[in-house]
């Protein structure tokens, strides 16, 4: 007979699983931003597209990310790098990044798009819109 702790235990396996797993992918490497797109599920808008393409050229041009054990979070911007904090949550599909402290005040969150022993694609929020940061494993 299945029980609800049954349940509960099964549900928490898959999600240290998924997380896991994320982190095995994410963990001990330096990806690299190498272009800027709109998300496909977001409507037609001409200031967004202009936006992708200056931060792609612009702010985005030498940006690259590390995740570590223990939480630690390092953004390479323009040669010079940015220490924080970062959690997986629901079952690794969203990254919290944080100050170094770990205060949420600041938080950011980010949707994993693709993610794989290469690339690394994230869905992210600057301003009023919302860009996929495509990066690749250097």
């Amino acid at each position: 007979m299945i029980t609800r702790y049954t349940i509960a235990a099964f549900a928490l396996l898959l999600t240290a699983c998924g997380s896991g797993k994320t982190n095995e992918l994410l963990q001990n490497k330096k990806w690299k931003v190498y272009d800027v797109t709109v998300p496909a599920s977001d409507p037609y808008n001409n200031i967004q597209v202009t936006q992708a393409k200056d931060l792609k050229n612009g702010y985005y041009s030498d940006v690259h990310y590390q995740f570590f054990k223990d939480g630690l979070f390092i953004a390479t911007i323009a040669g010079q790098p940015d220490s924080g904090r970062y959690k997986l949550l629901s079952n690794g599909r969203i990254i919290s990044i944080t100050a170094a402290d770990g205060s949420r005040t600041s938080e950011h969150l980010i949707e994993v798009t693709t993610l794989n022993e290469e690339e690394f694609d994230m869905k992210v929020k600057s301003g009023d819109y919302h860009f996929i940061l495509h990066t690749r494993k250097q």
